[in-house]
């Protein structure tokens, strides 16, 4: 009989060899305090709502309690961090618990961010300040708002300890949810360790997780790469069509399912400017906004690279097949973004010229230092044919003429299809600073409204309109940390 005085988590990753991870149990705190429990995804996992939100979740998101059944576990992989080979990384500050499957029968991993140190820390503390939880919460879940592929945020609790950066601050851990948490790294980790049979059974794990039709293809490692190329042809078109900048693109941060992960130096930009960099470790722009793309498609050459030993026995013929693969990419890519920058000038159906118009409005907007999502998002309310008094409160009328006479006088523009793709509300990168500042302080009200307010992102939600507002000049932030 089903003990309901606990939860019941499932275990898939923790049934692949040993080498492929570390068992090990968090570190308990002293004083753990909610901060926020997510039961809507609660509901969607299937997991007891009520109990979670409860002394039970709280002692188990806290690492204070184990689930019965379960062998929390630290995950072992390599990376190329800012281009640079590590062969031993692995989850420095973060437990795998277990796994919940949706009504659908889509599984998905939970883990503890900041649960304390595993052998993987490298000397860290493998704790998480309050700050960098609170930012990947709201960040995450804002993005699945917005409907992009991401992690989710299950739970926050404080610790109720202090840890030291460059001063002490109030510890706090997250519990975030992942169709999956391996990792490109995860593949290079075997390639690393010359494990030809290691690598086999992490790709036949992500082809039952994610692709159970390959399991009877005839090339199925092929296949499986060539999906995983697509879907993050389609993430980084996303991001980029919404203004976001990952900050830290290592190949230990990208995930197999092609979901955002690792929500650290992240930021969404407030000027148009393809140059923007936030995070402060990342110097010489190599994720800066316009490197995204090619970023993304360097990092899945390294993962093409790392699966060579299973896509075919003879070498020649498995560096012709990733090959082949990589380079569909930049076409991928490039008919994702194209369709989404065409949408968010409202034209489905495109002609000649259309997306010509799309690119030199974004020239545009470089060069007027235009707000980016308040752009596009003025542009779904104008009233057209004749826009005149609102255009004028932007610095493209030019533009906006050439665009009502290039669609037909406005016939071929769907502004209810921008308003759907054009968000009024992003998490500003003031607007978060605030609400950790607040919450450092002691005040989680701001955090609770911010988390109302992008909940529904393609609203207009007039009582809140001045989170639509850029930052005032002394509002900016210019850098932003991973909070390690």
């Amino acid at each position: 009989m089903r003990d309901k005085s606990h939860p019941i988590f499932g275990a898939q990753y923790a049934q692949l060899p040993d080498r492929f991870y570390a068992a090990q149990s968090a570190t308990p705190v002293a004083d753990p305090k909610w901060i926020a429990f997510n039961r809507d995804l609660a509901a969607t996992l299937q997991l007891d709502a009520d109990l979670l939100s409860g002394d039970v979740g709280l002692a188990i998101f806290a690492g204070n309690q184990t689930a019965p059944n379960t062998t929390p576990l630290a995950m072992a992989y390599s990376g190329h961090q800012f281009g640079h080979w590590n062969p031993r990384l692995g989850d420095g500050r973060a437990l795998l618990l277990g796994d919940a499957q949706s009504k659908d029968g889509q599984v998905f991993d939970i883990q503890l961010k900041g649960s304390g140190p595993t052998p993987y820390s490298r000397n860290g503390d493998g704790r998480a300040a309050l700050g960098p939880v609170l930012r990947e919460y709201v960040l995450s879940e804002a993005m699945h708002a917005l409907g992009l592929p991401t992690t989710r945020a299950l739970a926050a609790v404080t610790t109720g300890e202090m840890v030291r950066r460059e001063t002490p601050l109030p510890g706090a851990i997250i519990t975030r949810v992942a169709k999956s948490f391996v990792r490109f790294g995860t593949f290079q980790y075997f390639v690393a360790h010359d494990d030809k049979e290691g690598l086999k059974a992490l790709a036949d794990f992500s082809i039952m997780r994610h692709e159970p039709d390959l399991q009877v293809a005839d090339h199925p490692y092929l296949e499986l790469l060539k999906r995983v190329i697509s879907r993050q042809a389609e993430l980084i078109a996303q991001w980029q069509l919404i203004g976001f900048i990952h900050g830290v693109m290592n190949t230990d941060n990208v995930s197999i399912a092609g979901e955002t992960i690792d929500f650290g130096p992240c930021a969404f930009m407030d000027e148009y400017d393809p140059a923007t960099v936030f995070s402060s470790i990342d110097q010489f722009g190599r994720y800066a906004y316009q490197n995204q793309p090619r970023i993304g498609q360097w990092n899945l050459s390294v993962l093409a690279q790392s699966m060579l030993p299973i896509l075919h026995d003879d070498e020649d013929q498995a560096l012709a097949l990733a090959q082949d693969a990589i380079n569909e990419f930049s076409p991928q890519f490039d008919d994702a973004f194209r369709s989404g920058i065409l949408k968010k000038i409202g034209i489905a159906n495109e002609r000649p010229g259309d997306y010509e118009l799309a690119i030199e409005l974004l020239d545009l907007m470089k060069e007027a230092r235009a707000d980016f999502t308040n752009t596009f998002r003025a542009l779904c309310n104008l009233e057209l044919p004749n826009p005149t008094v609102a255009a004028a409160q932007l610095p493209l009328t030019e533009w906006i003429n050439d665009w009502v006479r290039h669609t037909d006088g406005g016939k071929r523009v769907d502004q209810s299809l921008m308003r759907k793709v054009n968000p009024a509300f992003i998490p500003r990168n003031h607007r978060v600073e605030a609400m950790i500042q607040a919450a450092t302080d002691g005040d989680f009200s701001l955090f609770e409204e911010l988390m109302q307010v992008l909940s529904r992102p393609f609203e207009d939600q007039p009582v809140h309109h001045a989170y639509t507002l850029p930052p005032a000049p002394d509002e900016r932030v210019h850098q932003t940390f991973c909070g390690t």
